[in-house]
């Protein structure tokens, strides 16, 4: 998924877009910089979304049970 215009030419490259990656480019885009930030999963990072928080633990079970049923 692209948000945004693709461009070559950045300030800064983000590999990552956990607490801290996220953080990153926000600062930097915030300081005028042009930043591109690269994501395989979710923005906020697996701790976020999947991982760490219980509620987000027990829907990742339910996705995939659900993928089971499909």
């Amino acid at each position: 998924m692209v948000v945004g215009e693709v461009s070559s030419s950045v300030d800064l490259l983000v590999i990552g877009g956990g607490p801290g990656g996220y953080a990153a480019a926000l600062n930097a885009s915030r300081l005028g910089r042009k930043v591109s930030l690269v994501e395989s999963r979710f923005i906020g990072g697996t701790c976020l979304n999947i991982g760490c928080i219980p509620s987000k633990a027990l829907i990742e079970i339910a996705d995939l049970a659900d993928l089971g049923n499909n």
